[in-house]
């Protein structure tokens, strides 16, 4: 990828926010390589070589700088001009995909040539694929010596580090230290037993009373809560069964506590959580887009920084999407905590039992033998509800990112019992799609109705939302927000 130097320089020496995490300085003469944000004074123009990923700095042999630490910048946006097919590696490499370096697998997902896919990482981000990944990984490592009390052995385990000794030369080729030099706390004593405590950087601003608002409207009993500022949920990722809590951190940040017996989940669990909040969005490009539009306009600025809400698991979306068609959101939100309650798996460990909670959302393998007689809903769906489970069962990728919007929804119609609105609200939600678009949605339509109160058509809303492309899931977003001030709970996107 061709960067302006003068440019890039420009942005250095301003110190501009906006590009933290989409660019990085070497300088030559120190063998360091910056964020635009650093501190430290600015070295000469032509001493400075500059990259779009932090994997490109590190292939030319630069060091991460110690004062801005590379490791803590925003995450690079799935969705900030790269190659739908670059950015949808990136997601499948953070949910590791190339944990045991397999790219030709990588590729297959993606449906292009294993070379192919090399060629548009080099042209966007400068770095193949597995440096990508192995860069992650050091960044990783880093972050969790300088911010948790883990054991340098549990560090290497947890950055996906196949061994301590691997996990040694690695972090010394990279950054020219040892990993222990790093630590600020020695002989730090908090450790896995006390949970592991991360900040999660996004670009501001950042509607978190709203993020908050959505995820309590739909907290299924027993699995999720709210805890003041704070959302509290058991997850299972990689059959390890855990809780994580997340709220504002300081700064711009969230701050993400986990609790996993299983350290080696952590680098994907701090992924869903990033997927989940939204926390690679650059809200800048979607304001400034969707506020072009005269009837959005209003709304986005009441709420600049509003995000998408994610999703933990695409197999929990469907079924809850399944649960909520043609219901209220509080209605489907009991559908849920009875169907967590009558089949999730019991979950008894101390920060579970701390927050109240106690089981987990339960997987495609227990619902999957359910007699649909037996559930409280119409037969239909809850066939509908068994069919999925099995598919799942037998198809782990069900639910994964890989595809286009428009391959994704179709694949998604056509499972039993998912129509078009449940297809585009987990592309939405699970998938993270920025364009997809619940037209049918009635909480759309009625925020959608003119100043008389008469709703458009589901066609009609699709053909106005045509001018919110790219990202006519965040208009989807503001358009929701606006139903929600408007009304008690009523019929609306009820997963």
């Amino acid at each position: 990828m061709d960067l302006d130097p003068v440019a890039s320089f420009r942005a250095f020496a301003t110190r501009d926010v906006r590009l933290d995490g989409q660019l990085f300085g070497g300088v030559v003469t120190t063998g360091i390589y910056c964020r635009p944000v650093c501190p430290a004074r600015k070295p000469r123009p032509e001493n400075v070589r500059f990259f779009s990923s932090a994997a490109a700095a590190q292939l030319a042999g630069f060091r991460p700088c110690l004062r801005c630490r590379p490791e803590a910048a925003p995450e690079l946006g799935a969705w900030n001009g790269t190659a739908n097919t670059v950015s949808r590696a990136l997601a499948l490499i953070d949910l590791g995909a190339l944990d045991n370096g397999d790219m030709q697998a990588l590729a297959g997902r993606l449906g292009v040539g294993e070379r192919h896919l090399r060629r548009l990482f080099q042209e966007h981000l400068g770095a193949s694929p597995v440096a990508v990944a192995q860069t992650r990984r050091l960044h990783m490592a880093r972050r969790l010596i300088r911010e948790t009390g883990l054991s340098m052995s549990e560090v290497a385990l947890a950055s996906g580090f196949g061994s301590l000794r691997r996990f040694n030369e690695a972090f010394r080729a990279a950054c020219g230290r040892t990993p222990s030099s790093l630590r600020r706390r020695p002989g730090a004593e908090a450790g896995l037993s006390d949970g592991v405590t991360l900040r999660l950087a996004y670009r501001p601003p950042y509607d978190w009373p709203r993020m908050l608002d959505f995820f309590a409207q739909r907290q299924v009993e027993g699995v999720e809560r709210i805890d003041g500022q704070a959302y509290v949920r058991t997850l299972t990722v990689a059959g390890a069964a855990g809780v994580v809590r997340v709220e504002p951190g300081r700064g711009d940040t969230l701050s993400a506590s986990l609790w996993f017996p299983d350290l080696r989940v952590l680098p994907r669990v701090l992924a869903q959580i990033r997927r989940v909040f939204d926390l690679a969005l650059d809200p800048e490009p979607v304001r400034a887009h969707l506020g072009e539009d005269p009837e959005l306009r209003a709304l986005v600025a009441r709420h600049p920084g509003l995000r998408a809400p994610g999703a933990w698991d695409g197999f929990e979306t469907a079924v809850r999407a399944i649960l909520g068609q043609q219901v209220t959101v509080v209605a489907a939100r009991g559908l849920a905590s009875r169907l967590a309650a009558n089949h999730g798996a019991h979950i008894d460990t101390e920060p579970a039992r701390r927050f109240g909670l106690g089981r987990l959302f339960p997987g495609p393998d227990r619902l999957a033998g359910l007699d649909p007689e037996s559930l409280p809903m119409p037969r239909a769906r809850g066939r509908a509800l068994a069919a999925i489970a099995r598919l799942a069962r037998e198809d782990a990728q069900l639910f994964a990112p890989g595809q286009d919007l428009e391959g994704a929804v179709d694949r998604l119609s056509s499972l039993p019992g998912v129509g078009a609105w449940t297809a585009q609200y987990i592309a939405m939600r699970a998938l993270r799609e920025p364009d997809a678009f619940p037209h049918s949605d009635l909480a759309l339509l009625r925020a959608a109705a003119d100043p008389e109160g008469r709703r458009p058509t589901p066609e009609a809303l699709l053909a106005r939302a045509e001018a919110w492309r790219p990202w006519r899931a965040y208009a989807a977003a503001h358009l929701w927000a606006k139903d929600a001030d408007a009304a008690s709970p009523r019929k609306g996107p009820a997963e």
